[in-house]
């Protein structure tokens, strides 16, 4: 099952990838004959890959991801893919902007596309960290919720609830990309400089949060192991501030990523970013919910929203010893 995967995780994008590859064959051997330009558009969607790049990563995600994804998801019966290619899509997004024929290839373009494939490794490491290196053996607790929760209803009702909600983020998200690897405006010392000084913030944030909840993790199952009691709660490190520091590393990084919309005068890209704010606060306030409905946990997490904020450290938690 692992060995098989391990091949789904590799070949899941390929009619994505071929589709790119076939353009950008297309569109070189049209140079390279010296043929009028306007023969492009022999070929309608390799006229779209040219002179449409957000409409060729909108159109390639939702048939990629969203029903390629849902039809294996159904064979599977696991929305399993979905999670590692979370972790994976933006780098490709902005790989495709960056490499394409009317990439600006300016500076901003050249952090961005950087800053994204930091961000990509530290997140797949976490994911496959978090998953003991293992490749579909569970997926996401939401979607394992909602598949009771909907029952024989569900293999329809993912199709919406797993996977246009997340190509809904993950198009917004990358929005500011589209502006940095596209637009020609010169490097804003002031927008520009934010918005690296702000990812690498966020990217250092959420790294330190998340080793710091894999660790308490694992030394949970070793006093388990030994007959131990668990510790309830974490509550040292970042997780001293706030209750959700990996969120807030990982809002901080993509409100700085759009700061590169901003600097290239794009503002209309910063309504993808704050989409996924809006949507990030669903989804700490369910994972608030779950801790409510451990009996266990209950008591010692109530107490713990009463003296931490939930996102932003407050005086109170900044001066608590």
């Amino acid at each position: 099952m692992a060995s098989a995967n391990a091949a789904l995780l590799l070949l899941a994008p390929a009619p994505a990838i071929t589709f790119d590859w076939f353009c950008r064959s297309y569109s070189l051997d049209i140079h390279a004959q010296d043929t009028d330009p306007s023969s492009f558009g022999g070929l309608l969607s390799c006229s779209v890959w040219k002179d449409q790049p957000l409409t060729t990563v909108a159109l390639l995600l939702f048939l990629n991801m969203c029903c390629l994804f849902w039809v294996l998801s159904l064979v599977q019966n696991s929305t399993w893919l979905i999670d590692p290619y979370w972790t994976i899509i933006p780098c490709t997004i902005e790989a495709y902007y960056a490499s394409h024929p009317a990439a600006a290839g300016t500076a901003r373009s050249m952090a961005a596309a950087a800053l994204i494939a930091v961000w990509s490794l530290r997140l797949s490491h976490s994911y496959f960290r978090r998953e003991g290196w293992q490749l579909g053996a569970r997926e996401d607790w939401r979607f394992a919720d909602m598949r009771q929760k909907y029952g024989q209803h569900w293999w329809w009702m993912s199709f919406f609830l797993a996977y246009i909600s997340q190509y809904t983020m993950l198009l917004g998200l990358t929005l500011p990309l589209y502006s940095a690897s596209f637009s020609t405006t010169a490097w804003q010392w002031l927008w520009d400089d934010a918005a690296v000084v702000m990812c690498i913030t966020g990217l250092i944030i959420a790294y330190v949060s998340d080793t710091s909840l894999h660790d308490f993790v694992t030394a949970n199952k070793e006093r388990q192991a030994a007959g131990q009691p668990k510790q309830q709660l974490l509550q040292t490190g970042l997780w001293r501030y706030c209750r959700h520091p990996n969120h807030v590393g990982e809002q901080l990084f993509w409100w700085g990523i759009s700061l590169f919309a901003v600097s290239s005068h794009a503002y209309w890209t910063l309504v993808g970013p704050l989409l996924n704010t809006i949507c990030m606060v669903q989804v700490t306030r369910l994972v608030e919910a779950k801790m409510m409905q451990q009996p266990h946990r209950a008591a010692a997490y109530r107490r713990y929203q009463q003296t931490t904020p939930m996102w932003l450290p407050g005086v109170a938690a900044l001066t608590k010893r």
